[in-house]
């Protein structure tokens, strides 16, 4: 069985962090996991951003002529709602 190899990437962090990591078992599994459920996370059209191009936004303001965004009765969450009668 061939293994994947592996990459290093580090990155900096401020002191209050690294003392919080530090009490953490494994931390390259907690970051690993973290990492890879906030990507789950991520907006499909900013890519993260926070931000929309000029060309997204057009197609934004064109999807939300006929969708709305709502919010949920149950967990009060904000989500995107179809207005075409079917």
């Amino acid at each position: 069985m061939t293994q994947k190899k592996q990459e290093l990437v580090t990155f900096k962090v401020d002191a209050s962090l690294a003392a919080a990591l530090k009490r953490i078992a494994n931390r390259s599994d907690f970051i690993r996991h973290a990492i890879l459920v906030a990507l789950d996370n991520v907006c499909p059209l900013c890519s993260g951003s926070g931000i929309l191009s000029p060309n997204q936004r057009k197609h934004w303001e064109q999807f939300t002529k006929k969708h709305n965004l709502e919010e949920c009765d149950g967990c009060h969450e904000l989500h995107l709602v179809c207005n075409e009668v079917s």
